[in-house]
């Protein structure tokens, strides 16, 4: 498996991979009508649009893109970053592909530079972020409006 940044290109692929894995893992947290309005709109244009204001990566098992993920600035801030899109497809999930994305947007400099990480979770993911350090922001562990779970690291940065 290498992880390396994001082509142009790839876009149709991605929303393939996201598109899949909320049909498959996601659906059994929500309600399927939530679920195929998050499906419709994780189109190409949207992967473009978010890799066009984050650093995005992908995961690929030769050449076959298996998962992604994107780093990037918190509301424009320069010491809190956010992560974003991270989905690794049902065949490989418990594999070690999220743990690497997750290492590879840890070195990002984005994140490199924060203070504070955000991560705005699904109910699915959730556990896996447990795992990697993060933590329910402001202690609310339930889904927000948004039907997502807000959890957050914090570095000691030095300056």
């Amino acid at each position: 498996m290498i992880i390396r940044r994001f082509q142009e290109q790839e876009a149709s692929k991605v929303s393939d991979l996201i598109r899949k894995t909320i049909r498959i893992s996601n659906i059994k947290d929500y309600p399927i009508e939530l679920m195929e309005q998050l499906i419709e709109s994780e189109t190409p244009e949207q992967v473009l649009n978010r890799a066009s204001w984050t650093h995005f990566y992908v995961a690929l098992d030769e050449e076959q893109i298996i998962g992604c993920g994107a780093i990037g600035p918190f509301w424009g801030k320069e010491d809190e970053s956010s992560l974003f899109t991270i989905f690794v497809l049902p065949e490989y999930q418990g594999k070690g592909v999220g743990r690497a994305i997750v290492d590879t947007l840890e070195n990002d400099e984005y994140f490199l530079r924060a203070k504070r990480i955000e991560i705005p979770a699904s109910i699915t993911g959730v556990p896996f972020y447990l795992k990697m350090g993060y933590n329910f922001k402001n202690g609310i562990s339930e889904p927000d409006e948004e039907h997502l779970i807000r959890m957050e690291k914090f570095r000691d940065v030095k300056n």
